[in-house]
Protein backbone atom coordinates (compact mmCIF):
# COMPACT_ATOMS: atom_id res chain seq x y z
CA UNK A 1 0.00 0.00 0.00
CA UNK A 2 1.47 3.40 -0.60
CA UNK A 3 4.78 3.42 -0.55
CA UNK A 4 6.52 0.55 -3.04
CA UNK A 5 9.89 -0.70 -1.02
CA UNK A 6 12.81 -1.74 -3.09
CA UNK A 7 14.08 -5.53 -2.44
CA UNK A 8 16.67 -5.07 -0.76
CA UNK A 9 14.62 -2.35 2.13
CA UNK A 10 14.02 -4.15 5.43
CA UNK A 11 10.46 -4.36 6.82
CA UNK A 12 11.63 -3.26 10.71
CA UNK A 13 10.43 0.10 12.13
CA UNK A 14 13.05 2.54 11.93
CA UNK A 15 12.53 6.07 13.28
CA UNK A 16 13.55 8.28 10.52
CA UNK A 17 17.11 9.70 11.39
CA UNK A 18 15.93 13.85 11.15
CA UNK A 19 12.96 12.76 14.18
CA UNK A 20 15.97 10.67 15.86
CA UNK A 21 18.13 13.88 15.96
CA UNK A 22 15.15 16.52 16.62
CA UNK A 23 13.64 14.46 19.52
CA UNK A 24 14.42 12.84 22.91
CA UNK A 25 12.34 9.56 23.06
CA UNK A 26 9.12 9.07 26.19
CA UNK A 27 8.39 5.68 25.50
CA UNK A 28 5.65 3.92 23.52
CA UNK A 29 1.82 3.43 23.16
CA UNK A 30 0.71 0.38 21.34
CA UNK A 31 1.01 1.79 18.03
CA UNK A 32 3.40 4.49 18.33
CA UNK A 33 6.73 5.71 19.68
CA UNK A 34 6.03 9.06 21.77
CA UNK A 35 8.66 11.70 21.32
CA UNK A 36 9.23 14.88 22.93
CA UNK A 37 10.69 17.27 20.37
CA UNK A 38 14.20 18.54 21.90
CA UNK A 39 13.31 22.56 21.65
CA UNK A 40 12.36 24.03 25.34
CA UNK A 41 10.39 26.81 24.06
CA UNK A 42 7.52 24.11 23.53
CA UNK A 43 5.62 22.01 25.07
CA UNK A 44 5.31 19.69 21.78
CA UNK A 45 5.26 16.17 21.19
CA UNK A 46 5.46 14.13 18.38
CA UNK A 47 3.51 10.22 17.51
CA UNK A 48 5.15 8.12 15.09
CA UNK A 49 3.56 4.91 14.11
CA UNK A 50 6.02 1.60 14.94
CA UNK A 51 5.15 0.44 11.27
CA UNK A 52 8.02 0.05 8.51
CA UNK A 53 7.46 2.47 5.58
CA UNK A 54 4.45 4.33 6.31
CA UNK A 55 4.31 7.58 5.05
CA UNK A 56 0.65 8.44 5.04
CA UNK A 57 -2.53 7.90 7.28
CA UNK A 58 -4.08 5.51 4.24
CA UNK A 59 -1.04 3.48 4.65
CA UNK A 60 -2.17 2.07 8.08
CA UNK A 61 -4.66 -0.93 8.17
CA UNK A 62 -8.52 0.99 9.48
CA UNK A 63 -7.76 -0.90 12.63
CA UNK A 64 -4.48 0.83 13.19
CA UNK A 65 -5.91 4.21 11.83
CA UNK A 66 -8.14 3.98 14.59
CA UNK A 67 -5.81 3.15 16.95
CA UNK A 68 -3.89 5.88 15.94
CA UNK A 69 -6.62 8.26 16.03
CA UNK A 70 -7.09 7.37 19.83
CA UNK A 71 -2.92 7.67 20.70
CA UNK A 72 -3.59 11.27 19.23
CA UNK A 73 -7.00 11.59 21.26
CA UNK A 74 -4.89 10.28 24.50
CA UNK A 75 -2.18 12.99 23.77
CA UNK A 76 -4.29 15.89 23.46
CA UNK A 77 -5.95 15.62 26.68
CA UNK A 78 -2.57 15.20 28.26
CA UNK A 79 -1.82 18.34 26.71
CA UNK A 80 -4.92 20.19 27.29
CA UNK A 81 -4.94 19.10 31.21
CA UNK A 82 -1.75 20.40 31.64
CA UNK A 83 -2.49 23.92 29.97
CA UNK A 84 -5.95 23.94 29.67
CA UNK A 85 -5.92 27.81 28.00
CA UNK A 86 -3.41 26.90 25.13
CA UNK A 87 -4.65 26.56 21.90
CA UNK A 88 -3.59 22.70 20.61
CA UNK A 89 -1.84 22.40 17.66
CA UNK A 90 -2.18 18.93 15.61
CA UNK A 91 -0.54 18.41 12.09
CA UNK A 92 1.28 15.51 9.81
CA UNK A 93 2.93 17.48 6.99
CA UNK A 94 5.52 15.22 6.08
CA UNK A 95 7.38 16.94 3.88
CA UNK A 96 10.53 16.88 4.91
CA UNK A 97 10.28 13.83 6.98
CA UNK A 98 8.18 11.50 5.06
CA UNK A 99 7.82 9.20 7.89
CA UNK A 100 4.20 9.24 8.79
CA UNK A 101 4.47 11.29 12.55
CA UNK A 102 2.12 13.23 14.03
CA UNK A 103 3.31 16.51 15.68
CA UNK A 104 1.23 17.81 18.81
CA UNK A 105 2.05 20.87 20.49
CA UNK A 106 0.44 23.83 22.47
CA UNK A 107 0.56 27.39 21.52
CA UNK A 108 0.51 30.83 23.23
CA UNK A 109 -0.13 34.31 22.47
CA UNK A 110 3.62 34.97 24.21
CA UNK A 111 5.62 31.77 21.92
CA UNK A 112 7.81 33.22 19.76
CA UNK A 113 6.12 31.66 16.70
CA UNK A 114 2.80 33.38 17.07
CA UNK A 115 0.53 33.28 16.15
CA UNK A 116 2.43 31.73 12.76
CA UNK A 117 3.51 27.96 12.25
CA UNK A 118 6.56 26.92 14.36
CA UNK A 119 7.90 24.93 11.34
CA UNK A 120 11.17 27.05 10.20
CA UNK A 121 10.19 29.90 12.40
CA UNK A 122 13.82 29.71 14.09
CA UNK A 123 16.32 27.11 15.09
CA UNK A 124 15.05 25.01 18.27
CA UNK A 125 16.70 26.08 21.34
CA UNK A 126 17.04 22.50 23.10
CA UNK A 127 17.05 21.49 26.76
CA UNK A 128 20.27 21.46 28.78
CA UNK A 129 20.73 18.22 30.29
CA UNK A 130 19.04 18.57 33.57
CA UNK A 131 15.91 20.02 31.70
CA UNK A 132 15.66 17.16 29.20
CA UNK A 133 15.53 14.61 32.00
CA UNK A 134 12.88 16.75 33.75
CA UNK A 135 10.82 17.06 30.89
CA UNK A 136 10.75 13.64 29.71
CA UNK A 137 10.55 12.52 33.39
CA UNK A 138 7.40 15.04 33.48
CA UNK A 139 5.81 13.41 30.17
CA UNK A 140 6.25 9.74 30.76
CA UNK A 141 4.23 10.44 34.32
CA UNK A 142 1.52 12.22 32.70
CA UNK A 143 1.31 9.39 29.79
CA UNK A 144 1.98 6.68 32.14
CA UNK A 145 4.98 5.55 29.60
CA UNK A 146 7.53 2.70 30.27
CA UNK A 147 10.86 3.47 28.78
Amino acid sequence: MGYNKPANESNAFTLDQRLAHDTLRLGALPLCEVLLFNDARYDWLVLVPRRPLVTEFLDLPVAEQTQLALEVQQVSRALKQWQPQAKLNVGALGNVVAQLHIHLLLRHPHDPAWPGPVWGHSAAQPFSEAQAAERCAFWRQRLQLEL
